[in-house]
């Protein structure tokens, strides 16, 4: 158990907000009740971890609490559906029974709804039963996530080989020299980087590679598109501007990146805040460059909450913009938008791209 739930956090510390959500606010209390149930149904688990283990269990048992505050916050009991989902690929590859799974979901339902009030208990009854209704045909592991019949799928292998061989030369060299060679900056981003990448999550989660892997990949694709810049910033300009960030605690920055280089293809001056950027700076960015657009990215599900907060503090901080300039339009995009079609309006949001050419296409469109 502590191998799986430590796996899951990632050692990402989830910005959850504590306001106005029972659970966050509750989540240390039902984290150690869970876990004393947990090792008094399971005495195996003290003989294997002992008491020093027990606590980190409580840790870790954290995250999962956040993950089920947001999808019950959001009122989407698909969003803890897919995270079971996750977790039971992460179990399978661990050698954990899937039934373990179903009974630690139990019990976090039966902990957590003895201590939040009815509203808020039924929507945590809906999210863990869609869970435990779909545990049993969800898959124990996922295909590769470069398709061999997709577009330049020969170039995405060899880049995803010299990655995981630590080879940053020659994975810049095959994409630099396909681009030299005709292909475009957007098809080297939509074809070679993003499903690399992808298929690098996949290989962690499924215990092939270290996370030492993963931040290689991350770092080394990073540095390849910083190469491409000078293509990026070639073409010509459209006289607006756009601001790309990552909510406070999202480490993940690699796709609000590509979102950003997007923009910039299409003529507009991007500003990049990256990863980890606390709201504050965020609407203080916004305020001094006059921004139309403002695109927000969460790749996990406990950031929601964050990603909410943050289009708040951005329309309080300017509702006293002068009516002359053009209205601030707030997209978002991530896996939670991606698995809940109509989770942007419910962060406030004015909507939502599942890729970045539609996030450029639709802040476009007026």
């Amino acid at each position: 158990m502590l191998e799986t739930v430590r796996a899951v956090s990632g050692g990402v510390r989830p910005a959850g907000n504590s306001a106005g959500n029972p659970i966050v606010a509750r989540r240390e209390d039902i984290a150690r009740a869970v876990v004393a149930i947990q090792f008094e149904r399971w005495p195996a688990l003290y003989a294997r971890y002992g008491e020093a283990g027990r606590d980190k269990c409580v840790e870790d048992l954290r995250y999962h609490v956040l993950y089920l505050a947001e999808a019950v916050a959001a009122g989407s009991p698909d969003l803890f559906r897919e995270y079971a989902a996750w977790v039971k690929i992460l179990f399978s590859n661990l050698g954990i029974p899937v039934e373990e799974l179903g009974e630690s979901l139990e019990i976090l339902r039966d902990v957590v709804v003895a201590r939040v009030d009815a509203p808020t208990a039924e929507r945590v009854r809906a999210c863990i039963g869609a869970a435990l209704t779909a545990l049993p045909d969800m898959p124990v592991e996922l295909p590769c996530l470069i398709e061999d019949d997709a577009p330049f799928a020969d170039v995405a292998r060899d880049y995803l080989g010299a990655l995981l061989a630590g080879d940053r030369r020659r994975a810049s060299a095959l994409v630099l020299d396909r681009v030299e060679g005709g292909m475009a900056v957007r098809d080297a981003y939509l074809h070679v980087f993003q499903p690399c990448l992808r298929e690098v999550g996949r290989l962690w989660q499924t215990g092939a590679i270290s996370v030492a892997h993963e931040h290689f990949a991350t770092a080394a694709t990073q540095g390849v598109m910083s190469m491409l810049y000078p293509r990026i910033f070639a073409a010509e300009r459209c006289n607006r501007s756009m601001i790309a960030t990552c909510v406070s605690g999202e480490l993940h920055e690699i796709g609000i990146r590509m979102v950003a280089d997007f923009f910039e293809m299409a003529g507009w001056d991007t500003y990049y805040l990256g990863a980890n950027t606390p709201a504050r700076s965020i609407v203080r960015a916004v305020e001094e460059r006059g921004a139309s657009v403002l695109a927000i990215s969460a790749t996990i599900t406990a950031h929601v909450g964050a990603v909410a907060d943050l289009i708040a503090a951005v329309r309080a901080d300017l509702a006293d913009r002068p009516p002359g300039n053009r209205p601030l339009r707030i997209l978002v995009g991530g896996y939670p938008f991606n698995l809940v079609p109509d989770l942007w309006r419910t962060v406030g949001a004015d909507g939502f791209a599942s890729s970045a050419a539609d996030a450029v296409a639709i802040a476009s469109a007026d």
